[in-house]
């Protein structure tokens, strides 16, 4: 049977008088975490000054060095291998906070680019933000505002670098964005390009041009890789039956889930289970 995986929340890690926040100092706090595969409910965003190892997210693993940031999204499944003198910052901040950000829909997890690369000049960017923010939240009456502020400042920074690794389209459409959130809302009960063409109140194909144009994926296509991707994780990280999956992703005939499944990976659900 396949593990159920722990879905840890913010106050699992710290307390303080708003759940909204949490900032860590790996190198004092970070290994006193769970190592083990977990599941988050809140988004984490890792700066990492100096380290090594290993961080596999969603059961890919990807290597760890000096002057990153990796992101996580609510949802995935991680864990990682550091060295014992890694040095950095574990931001995490609540998916209500997050949602506050104009251009928070960068971190969809259709999206989003696990690892980035700072160079020289994005670091220290990077680390004068998280050290005041990390200053602020010493103090005994911090600032909640200011530290919204500064969230949203490291936000951005991060979505400048996700533009700059064209992970995401600098100028993308107003209506590709609002796509992505009725997506992300709606995919296990909505599969039709069609509907979210209506919630947008524009045709189809214009949906699939928009799409083309600044994802190289049609409209569909993202249906597609959204619900594999889930199916994926509930495959990997649950002992639910195959037939608990099709219907917890909306596909109410087993046998339609299991052709979806091997039509876009080339195996069966179970044969896909059954080699992790």
């Amino acid at each position: 049977m396949n593990p159920v995986f722990p879905t840890l929340g913010l106050d699992h890690f710290q307390e303080n008088e708003r759940n909204e926040v949490r900032l860590l100092d790996h190198l004092t706090h970070g290994k006193n975490t769970i190592t083990v595969p977990h599941k988050h409910d809140f988004f984490l965003f890792f700066l990492v000054e100096e380290s090594s190892g290993t961080h596999t997210i969603d059961f890919v693993d990807y290597p760890v060095a000096n002057q990153q940031i990796h992101i996580l999204l609510p949802g995935q499944v991680h864990h990682w291998q550091l060295a014992d003198d890694t040095k950095g910052y574990q931001l995490m901040m609540s998916q209500a906070l997050v949602q506050t950000f104009t251009d928070y829909l960068q971190f969809s997890p259709l999206l989003a680019t696990p690892i980035i690369e700072l160079d020289e000049k994005a670091y220290p960017l990077f680390r004068q933000e998280f050290d005041q923010l990390s200053a602020e939240l010493l103090l005994a009456l911090p600032d909640w505002t200011l530290i919204g502020l500064r969230c949203r400042i490291i936000a951005r920074l991060i979505s400048r670098e996700l533009e700059r690794n064209q992970a995401f389209p600098s100028k993308a459409s107003p209506i590709l964005v609002n796509y992505l959130q009725l997506l992300e809302e709606n995919y296990k009960i909505e599969k039709l390009v069609t509907f979210y063409a209506d919630r947008l109140h524009i045709t189809p194909n214009y949906l699939t041009i928009l799409c083309k144009k600044h994802l190289n994926l049609s409209a569909g296509e993202l249906i597609h890789n959204r619900l594999l991707l889930e199916a994926k994780r509930l495959l990997q990280i649950t002992d639910r039956s195959v037939k608990e999956i099709s219907y917890e992703l909306g596909f109410e005939d087993l046998a339609y889930f299991s052709n979806f499944f091997k039509k876009h990976t080339g195996i069966s659900p179970r044969t896909f289970r059954e080699q992790l």
